[in-house]
């Protein structure tokens, strides 16, 4: 159990470093092209290393607890994690919709698909360790956490789409849609994340549904 700790806290100060350069590196390209979905997937590379330095939070404190201070701070770090994707979804839902109703024409770019061609080879790998770790420590928040590395898959899928058709066949407005897709995605991945707060999180019982109505 401690090595299995151990490698979820590897795995989490990886998301927290990857993804504040990815978010570094998103933010600055759709910055200068202007672009929402790109500005978006930087933002939720960002909450993403929120997530992880959640992650890191608790499972630092993961020796030593008893079983109720254990789940007292797996359920803090799953409302943290989810609440973060609707903060995110708002942002970007806002973004996309002025570039549509202004007619405000992203520019395109080719740093931007390199790094979403990146996102796509990286986030699965990294999602299936974060998964399978979680899995073996009935951890509930990492497992949440594993699945909001699965929507930034999702999300580079859905960025390389919107900004390959900018760029290669100046269907500007592709990228603002691509950004309200994200929003959707988002929106999804908080709410079922959310839901995961209700059920029991303890290693004890293996984190079956505690407030679960028959």
């Amino acid at each position: 159990m401690a090595t299995l700790g151990k490698k979820a806290l590897f795995l989490s100060y990886f998301t927290v470093g990857y993804n504040v350069i990815e978010g570094v590196i998103a933010i600055f390209a759709g910055y200068i092209a202007g672009s929402p979905a790109l500005v978006g997937f930087g933002l939720d590379s960002f909450v993403e290393s929120l997530s992880g330095g959640v992650m890191i939070w608790r499972f630092a404190q993961h020796e030593g607890l008893t079983e109720e201070e254990e789940e007292r701070i797996e359920r803090k770090a799953i409302k943290i994690v989810g609440y973060t994707f609707f903060v995110l979804a708002a942002y970007v839902c806002y973004e996309s919709l002025e570039k549509l109703i202004f007619r405000e024409i992203p520019s395109p770019s080719l740093l931007g698909i390199f790094l979403a061609i990146a996102s796509i080879i990286i986030m699965p790998g990294l999602f299936y360790l974060k998964y399978r770790t979680g899995k073996s420590l009935g951890t509930a928040s990492l497992i949440a956490d594993s699945k909001q590395t699965l929507a930034c898959s999702f999300l580079s899928v859905a960025l390389l789409i919107g900004l390959g058709l900018n760029y290669f066949f100046g269907i500007w407005q592709a990228d603002p849609i691509i950004g309200l897709v994200i929003v959707a995605l988002l929106i999804r991945e908080g709410y079922q994340t959310l839901k995961e707060e209700k059920l029991c999180t303890c290693v004890a019982c293996g984190g079956v549904t505690a407030s679960k109505e028959d």
